[in-house]
């Protein structure tokens, strides 16, 4: 093994992991050319000097090499001529005189196919005695190791062939190159096959550490190592990785924890062919967002996908008719960085590559493209990627065992030095400059080589926090992705879920008119609304977009949900409501857990019919979360960890059937009368109108009102057809008993035509083109509106 710090390579050595075989030193050839040149000036033990110059040599044939010139200025007291002899070798190199017999030289030339290596020689004079450096060691010089350059960070293939590494570390004293010869991977050990220690005069500009390799042959991964404890760290630019391995366990504060680590790849991953890919591009107002999970959404056998492809990017794929079928436009991913497998998904180690398991072959490699066959697909069928990312903190420990990049490369520059009270996790610095610069730096990488559409900020009020975990009001991360000129093309939404603590509390979060938001109070009040227990006018705040919150900004930047992957899936918000599921919100309708009696089922699918309803009929964008449209069920658990994969069986059922076909309606529904559901601005005040049961003013302030109406006057637009032009009336009865209700009345020659009925039985509850005349009412006339029951009618032309 070759390094600096270790017992000098002998001159005609090969670094180990190389091969066998040795590298013949010989006298330069006269007539070569000499590329860029790396110096280096020695004092010796005699108080003299010793130059060495490498560089590489353009040779006949092209096959070049590397010349070394030894230079000993001044010949006083070296009358009798020098020899340059290898360390621990008796072959020798006679000194000449050169410049005029000012100095004596030697010029050397190395075949290439062993670089890098390192040059390590003793100069002795005529008498045999021995002149070494001014510490008493070997002179020592790396050969096919150049200054290298500090941008780009992470590895770089420079014009010339030469293989660029820039690390960002300002409090590191040392730091080292590891290249290993083997992949270092299944929990086994390896030592690094050549070790080159930075030289912090040549290879540091500023804060960042690089050098540059005219080969890397013959090795396959690399990692630094930072202020002299050797520990293989990884690169955070890193594009291409192996896996996370864990290998010797220790005892840590009381815990056994896995000693972790990881390593860059030197392989450069393919160039891909996108051919006419473009970004869908779709209007923020236009979407219909479906959260999943990429393991979860096909891994289940049911899914009746090959197991190489199941539970992959491949399988999410193969399922692009299921998004088409539900009239999705938009997927918003978890997270696919690759992350922590115990704590799951919102714990990441690395921000520029995919999650190896989400390949067929489990490789970065094999993700990458994977990834990018999936975006395309998506793409051709109109629908954008979105990503959840997690940049407030990662899966890294405080203990040695669990360092495995940012955390042993500059700690104090990526995190917030403390931490923050009550909060145990690795928290990242997200407002320093150079974790800011990271940041910035993954996006950009995932929307140019990718061709993400937009991200999804999990945890987001930490990205507001300063270095001392205080509240900035003008934080420079958000603002720079507000205004990148990249990044301002994407769809950029802020989550303050919080998986560090399972807090999910909405906060005034500085936007620019740029940054959407995950409105949690969307689902809180919708639930609390069904439950009986929130007041009517907390409910009409939410249909019209939320103006509370969006004021500045419009209802398209609300992102509304009604269950999401952390807390209770759709079907268990309508089945389990014990004492500790209170901050849940939920309602059992009458019988906890799983039942057979007809009523409590009956009321249960009203409830889901309603809550998909609501949340499709408010402004602002609706998000579905998986498996809410096949009755996904966690039995009652809010635990992330206790979801199950998607059972791709009962899609086949009735219920599902029906579940599937009201989304697709309601998508439908959405895009067809866009003039009042998919607005960037808020509805006119003089265009909507509330009721209660007999066309009086709602019950605004009274607790235990349950029953609301919302009449929509259509904007005139003499360029829209009559056809999508009609009013709107909307009831929501969350009473245990039935409310007649008073029909506004319609201009001469129109009816209200009934689109939904929640209490209706299947197919019958929502509107078909086969059978309008059934669902015609005219104006003034009193419909019947069932317990917890919603109904939705549109005005149209009798004539129509």
């Amino acid at each position: 093994m070759a390094s600096l710090p270790a017992p000098p390579t002998p001159l005609g050595s090969c670094p180990r992991g190389r091969g066998g075989g040795r590298v013949v030193a010989r006298p330069r050839r006269a007539g070569l050319a000499c590329a860029a040149r790396s110096c280096y000036r020695f004092r010796t033990d005699d108080d003299g000097v010793v130059d060495v110059a490498v560089s590489g040599e353009d040779g006949d044939g092209g096959g070049g090499g590397y010349a070394v010139s030894v230079e000993v200025p001044g010949t006083r007291g070296r009358e009798g001529g020098l020899v340059l002899r290898a360390s621990g070798s008796g072959e020798g190199v006679p000194l000449a005189p050169a410049a005029g017999g000012a100095s004596l030289a030697a010029e050397l030339s190395f075949d290439p196919p062993r670089a890098p290596f390192y040059l390590s020689f003793l100069l002795t004079d005529a008498s045999g005695a021995e002149i070494r450096t001014h510490r008493k060691t070997s002179f020592r010089v790396p050969v096919g190791v150049g200054p290298g350059s500090p941008a780009p960070l992470g590895m770089s293939i420079s014009g010339d062939g030469a293989v660029n590494f820039a690390v960002y570390s300002k409090n590191a004293n040392a730091v080292s190159l590891y290249l290993y010869a083997a992949a270092v991977g299944g929990g086994g050990g390896g030592e690094p096959a050549l070790e080159i220690d930075l030289d912090p005069y040549i290879h540091r500009t500023g804060n960042v550490w690089h050098v540059s390799l005219a080969s890397v042959d013959g090795y396959v991964s690399y990692a630094f190592c930072c202020g002299g404890i050797r520990r293989p760290l990884l690169d955070p630019y890193a594009k291409v990785i192996g896996d996370f391995v864990s290998s010797n366990s220790v005892y840590d504060e009381g815990v056994t924890a896995p000693s972790m680590r990881c390593f860059a790849s030197l392989a450069i991953a393919p160039s891909y062919n996108w051919g006419r890919d473009r970004h869908p591009r779709l209007p923020l107002e236009k979407l219909v967002v479906y959260r999943a999970n990429v393991a979860l959404f096909t891994k289940d056998r049911s899914s009746g996908l090959p197991d190489d492809a199941a539970g992959t990017f491949t399988g999410l794929s193969a399922k692009v008719e299921h998004f088409r079928s539900l009239g999705v436009n938009a997927i918003l991913l978890e997270p696919v960085f690759p992350f922590h497998q115990v704590k799951g998904p919102y714990f990441p180690y690395h921000f520029f590559s995919p999650m190896n398991l989400y390949s067929s072959k489990g490789l970065s490699v094999s993700a990458i493209k994977s990834m990018k066959d999936m975006v395309r697909v998506m793409h051709r069928n109109g629908i954008e990627v979105l990503l959840e990312v997690v940049f407030t903190h990662t899966a890294e420990g405080e203990s040695e065992c669990q360092t495995i990049s940012m955390r042993g490369i500059d700690n104090s520059s990526y995190y917030i030095a403390n931490g923050i009270a009550g909060c145990k996790a690795s928290i990242l610095n997200c407002n320093h400059p150079v974790t800011q610069k990271l940041i910035l730096d993954s996006l950009r990488h995932w929307v140019l080589d990718f061709h993400v559409d937009g991200f999804c900020f999990i945890n987001a009020p930490f990205l507001v926090r300063g270095p001392g975990g205080e509240y900035l009001s003008r934080p420079p991360l958000l603002e720079a992705i507000a205004f990148d000129p990249v990044l301002s093309m994407t769809k950029i939404i802020a989550d303050p879920w919080s998986p560090l603590d399972i807090s999910n509390v909405q906060f005034p979060f500085p936007h620019w008119k740029r940054w959407a938001e995950v409105n949690t109070r969307f689902s809180i009040d919708v639930r609390k609304f069904l439950k009986r227990e929130a007041l009517i006018s907390d409910l009409a705040t939410r249909l019209c977009g939320s103006g509370d919150l969006f004021s500045t900004r419009g209802p398209a930047f609300s992102f509304n949900h009604v269950s999401r992957n952390s807390g209770l899936s759709l079907v268990d918000l309508v089945s389990f409501s014990n004492d500790d599921l209170l901050s849940e919100s939920s309602w059992n309708c009458g019988e906890e857990g799983p039942s057979e009696n007809s009523a409590v089922l009956q009321t249960r699918l009203r409830q889901i019919r309603n809550f998909l309803f609501i949340l499709f009929v408010s402004l602002g964008v609706p998000v579905l979360n998986m498996g809410d449209e096949c009755g996904h069920s966690a039995a009652g658990s809010v635990s992330y960890k206790d979801r199950g994969p998607l059972n791709w069986r009962g899609m086949k059922t009735t219920f599902v059937k029906e579940v599937t076909g009201f989304i697709s309606f309601l998508t439908a529904l959405r895009s067809r009368r866009g003039d009042i559901f998919q607005r960037r601005e808020f509805l006119k005040l003089e265009n909507i109108h509330w009721y209660g049961s007999d066309l009086c003013e709602p019950g605004w302030d009274d607790p235990t009102s349950n029953f609301l109406c919302m009449h929509i006057n259509a904007e005139v637009d003499e360029m829209a057809a009559d056809s999508v032009r009609g009013d709107l009336y909307i009831c929501f009865n969350a009473n245990e008993e039935s409310v007649s209700a008073a029909l506004p009345a319609l201009a001469e020659g129109s009816v209200w035509l009934r689109l939904v009925d929640t209490s209706l039985a299947f197919p019958g509850f929502f509107a078909t083109e086969s059978n309008p005349k059934v669902q015609q009412v005219p104006g003034l006339s009193s419909y019947h509106v069932e317990a917890h029951t919603c109904v939705l009618f549109e005005s149209k032309s009798a004539l129509a």
